[in-house]
């Protein structure tokens, strides 16, 4: 009985890829997540690196002429595991609508149904996640979105893989060495800064 449970259980991912997978996806447009970013040095602007706005751990540059591809941003850290890739951001350079029906069409394929909607009631912003455990016990997020005309985001087509624990080991680096920085500061003898006004005068606006 085992040995058929076996053989039909082996039949049925055989004959779909989506079931067979079992390594979440790690890469995207030739970027891999979790490498240093020293080794698309030749793909990435590095003078474009900038912090992160509300993650300054995290630094993003931009990609290179890419083909298939109009522009992208790559995430690393800088604390835990410096410079590895923690996130890559890929815009499509095809914008269309049908292109993105026809991509999510191959995700779904690719790796099944997705695990949640992330767009907006009126598709707008339609976009899809799927998420993934990875063999390291990673959290893996995977997004594709289209965006028809939203002001707030640039139009066209995206994805965007990011290794959630990665940023999170990160942060908790980076706020561990913030903590620690501001501890020797207060422990540093300062003199009391004396103001010229005194009285209600110190405390009132004017």
């Amino acid at each position: 009985m085992k040995t058929k449970t076996v053989l039909v259980l082996t039949l049925l991912l055989l004959g779909n890829p989506a079931m067979a997978l079992s390594e979440a996806p790690d890469q995207v447009g030739g970027f891999v997540l979790n490498q240093n970013i020293k080794a698309f040095e030749d793909r990435v602007i590095m003078d474009t690196a900038l912090p992160v706005r509300y993650a300054e751990n995290i630094e993003e540059v931009e990609i290179k002429f890419t083909q298939g591809f109009k522009s992208g941003l790559i995430a690393y850290g800088t604390c835990e595991k410096p410079g590895h890739i923690v996130r890559i951001k890929l815009k499509y350079a095809d914008s269309s609508k049908r292109f993105y029906k026809d991509l999510l069409k191959k995700f779904k394929k690719r790796f099944g149904e997705p695990d949640e909607y992330r767009g907006d009631p009126f598709k707008i912003v339609d976009a899809w996640k799927w998420s993934f455990v990875n063999k390291q016990n990673q959290k893996i997020s995977l997004i594709l979105q289209h965006n028809a005309m939203d002001e707030q985001e640039k139009m066209g087509n995206a994805v965007k893989l990011t290794n959630t624990t990665l940023i999170e080991e990160d942060h908790l680096c980076y706020k561990h060495k913030q903590l620690d920085f501001r501890e020797r500061l207060r422990q540093r003898e300062w003199k009391a800064v004396k103001p010229q006004d005194s009285g209600w005068e110190l405390f009132l606006p004017r």
